[in-house]
């Protein structure tokens, strides 16, 4: 009886452990090139400094950017009305100083208010896509909480019409799940961190799968952009080295953290600071 325990205990082990192999599983056909942004420095929010006239996530900011060469990195919002903007927060306290939510606002509305003490204001996506015009490649980071699909379809169908190199990424894996089935030929990145750290309210089990990527076996991302501070995180680590698959650290803010996360990261998103060396990456 305790042989046929142990038996029983064993497999069961062995039965978890090959589930959550099967779940960490990410996009391994490598039919989508990750080339343009293999051992690429992407700036964050543009080459941004929030006390100077080229704020996050401004045009400015991404002209800058551009200047240097670099890749850069933005986030897409709907607004009240449709439009779509290029933001990262979901209110417009620490970069507008006001208690708004943006997607309570028409665009319109939204240009009454300027980021941070300088003149920019909120940009309409097609105005970045028009400025980057193909010249380097852009990691497009789909802004949405639960409510995914609107965003989604209306990034989808703006850069399908952008000819420059790109791809989307998100933190929800049913951005990932859509873009999969309906623009199959797009680079696409599941966002991760360790979610235990994270204020967000969510049940501790939705915080486990998404912190060790057990919904990879859905989304299928071709690459994972997971906070460089947890990369010890056993699903992150375990997805790396059993499938090899491409992986973005966020956000480096100084040149040791990058030279550390050389060891284990292909793409380098960062801001707050000018990396010494990395790949520039003007297209044209």
């Amino acid at each position: 009886m305790i042989l046929i325990s142990i038996l029983i205990a064993v497999a069961i082990i062995i039965g978890l452990l090959g589930l959550s192999v099967y779940m960490l599983r990410p996009e391994t056909e490598k039919t989508r090139s990750f080339a343009a942004f293999d051992n690429t420095m992407i700036a964050h929010r543009g080459l941004f400094n929030n006390n100077s006239d080229a704020p996050e996530n401004s045009l400015a900011a991404f002209r800058n950017a551009l200047e240097h060469g670099f890749g850069m990195e933005l986030d897409v919002q709907l607004t009240k009305d449709g439009k779509l903007v290029v933001f990262h927060d979901f209110d417009l306290k620490r970069m507008c100083g006001v208690h708004k939510k943006l997607t309570e606002l028409t665009y319109a509305e939204l240009e009454q208010y300027s980021l941070k003490n300088s003149t920019e204001k909120i940009p309409l996506f097609s105005d970045v896509l028009e400025l980057v015009n193909g010249k380097v490649p852009l990691v497009v980071e789909i802004k949405v909480d639960f409510d995914y699909k609107a965003t989604t379809e209306a990034a989808a169908a703006m850069l399908s019409e952008y000819k420059g190199v790109y791809c989307m990424e998100c933190f929800n894996p049913l951005a990932l799940v859509w873009y999969r089935k309906h623009f199959p030929k797009v680079l696409r990145g599941q966002l991760s961190m360790d979610f235990f750290q994270s204020e967000d309210k969510m049940p501790q089990i939705v915080r486990f799968f998404l912190t060790n990527l057990l919904l990879n076996f859905w989304a299928k991302p071709d690459f994972i952009s997971y906070n460089h501070k947890d990369r010890q995180i056993r699903g992150f680590r375990m997805c790396r080295k059993l499938f090899g698959v491409k992986t973005a650290a966020w956000t480096i803010k100084s040149e040791a953290e990058l030279q550390t996360d050389r060891e284990t990261f292909d793409m380098f998103i960062f801001d707050s600071f000018l990396p010494k060396e990395g790949e520039k990456v003007r297209l044209s």
